[in-house]
């Protein structure tokens, strides 16, 4: 039989059209059972929150992934006029500082004392890579050395630039005015050289009185002490200031370490990617007043308010 050959052009036509709509009938198969596979894996394939992988004790997921994202890290979470507003109350009130409330967020302020010096690079550097922001307390005849020139300023473009005093004298032994030229001048050169406002004040050692309260308020700083004691200007060294600021790790905690510690710096890591694993964000000591300021309850039981409301053990050594 002799076959038209439109005729078997048109068969074949239609052949190739059938294999070709089972080809792409398979692979539209495939891809959907490969997205299908990827919503599983990213949902935890429908297990529930309380199975998924937990860093050890914290309860919180180990991804990095797992903390909230931010834009732009070294934007403040808080406004210059709630920051200006948090302080101002501190300073009617006239009492130190030693933790913030605890209960308005995941928040933790790392502070830094006795910069700038031969570590700053390498804080700045460290806290750069973690994402972290912080608080350095600043001694003003170093800010002065030509040796740390610029340091300062790079210091406030991730974190805020505090008052530790000119030159870390025991303030309470000073008479009233050298007290009182110990914390301005470092304010007024402090804000000249970096550009930022100082709105903190830490008296060296922690050591402080009636008279050096009144100073701190009279100059519109917040007096900042501490609760969570790294241990780090008693000789502790990287593991045990690792141990010492983990220990102390919680919401409204206020940790005191030492930018020129090498042993510190050694540290940083550890510390840092543990606020991570709990889930804790690190601000500067501004940022947590204005977002999650000490009740007033705190405020007046001083170094035992923490405690006391937070169910830890007090501040820890008040060595500066």
């Amino acid at each position: 039989m002799v076959h038209d050959p439109d005729d078997l052009n048109a068969r074949r036509d239609e052949s190739r059209s059938r294999t070709l709509r089972i080809r792409l009938a398979a692979a539209a198969a495939l891809v959907l059972a490969i997205a299908g596979v990827g919503i599983a894996l990213a949902t935890g394939g429908g297990r529930s929150e309380g199975n998924r992988v937990t860093a050890a004790g914290t309860g919180e997921t180990s991804s990095r992934s797992a903390r909230p994202a931010r834009s732009d890290w070294t934007t403040p979470i808080s406004t210059p006029a709630q920051e200006a507003a948090a302080v101002e109350r501190l300073v009617k009130v006239g009492k130190p500082v030693y933790c913030g409330g605890g209960s308005k967020g995941r928040y933790v302020a790392l502070t830094f004392d006795d910069g700038p010096g031969p570590y700053t690079h390498f804080a700045v550097k460290k806290l750069r890579q973690w994402k972290a922001r912080s608080t350095f307390f600043l001694v003003g005849n170093r800010l002065k050395d030509p040796a740390w020139k610029g340091w300062p300023e790079r210091e406030a473009e991730i974190a805020a630039i505090a008052n530790h005093s000119w030159s870390h004298p025991y303030l309470p032994g000073l008479d009233l005015a050298s007290a009182r030229r110990e914390v301005a001048d470092t304010k007024r050169l402090a804000e000249d050289v970096t550009g930022a406002k100082v709105q903190v004040f830490r008296p060296p050692y922690g050591a402080r009185n009636e008279s050096i309260d009144s100073i701190s308020s009279e100059l519109g700083m917040a007096q900042i002490i501490w609760d969570v004691d790294s241990g780090d200007s008693a000789g502790a060294n990287y593991a045990g200031i690792e141990r010492n600021v983990i220990a102390g790790l919680k919401p409204g905690a206020i940790v005191l370490m030492h930018e020129n510690r090498g042993q510190t710096i050694r540290a940083l890591p550890a510390i840092l990617g543990e606020l991570e694993r709990r889930r804790l964000t690190a601000v500067t000591v501004p940022e947590l007043l204005a977002v999650d300021p000490p009740s007033d309850a705190q405020l007046e039981a001083g170094a035992n308010g923490c405690g006391k409301l937070r169910g830890d053990g007090g501040p820890q050594r008040r060595i500066g």
